[in-house]
């Protein structure tokens, strides 16, 4: 079963990379590659973990927030940022990804620095870059600017392909976009 869902995975991102005109592998990492550890691995969020006593965020994505809840097809409501988590735990125990750091965001309000990383899963001969397999799968979203800019564009066009194919979250339509709820955080008059 295992081996099927990552090969429609893997499938579905080679098809989409190559309608959108994306690159089907990840960008080349710089000489700083390093794996995701099998164990010693803690998820905090749909995009970020901390492995070795640091804290990894993928470059560009966000996931759904902890908190803000969808019903799922048994009529059940969930939590989005949950579902988020989960799917990345899941890829990155079946994909077994090697990532590069890009940036380093200093400690903030108490929270820890944070390595901004690019990630390669493997699935098969194939190396999507991670960040767009969430994106593609519904689980992930592309991340914006406090101005309202895509961090990176081509997430934002996957994004728009994941919501008009229904993939993940986009298939609950109580569903409320992580962008929608930052957004109001940062400008809560409108």
């Amino acid at each position: 079963m295992k081996m099927r869902l990552i090969g429609s995975i893997s499938a579905a991102i080679v098809a989409m990379g190559t309608s959108l005109g994306l690159a089907q592998q990840a960008p080349t990492p710089p000489a700083n590659v390093f794996a995701i550890p099998s164990t010693g691995v803690s998820f905090i969020t749909g995009d970020t973990w901390e492995q070795n006593g640091q804290r990894m965020r993928l470059y560009g994505v966000q996931s759904c927030i902890r908190g803000s809840l969808f019903t799922n097809a048994a009529g059940v409501r969930q939590d989005c940022g949950e579902a988020s988590l989960a799917m990345l735990a899941a890829l990155v125990r079946d994909t077994h990804p090697t990532c590069s750091a890009v940036a380093k965001l200093p400690a903030y309000q108490g929270n820890p620095p944070v390595n901004l990383v690019i990630c390669a899963a493997h699935i098969g001969a194939n190396t999507p870059d991670l960040g767009t397999v969430m994106v593609v799968q519904g689980f992930g979203f592309a991340a914006f600017t406090n101005q309202g800019e895509p961090v990176y564009k081509p997430y934002s066009v996957a994004e728009e392909l994941a919501k008009k194919n229904k993939s993940g979250l986009w298939a609950y339509p109580d569903f409320i976009h992580p962008n929608a709820i930052l957004f109001k955080a940062v400008n809560p008059d409108k």
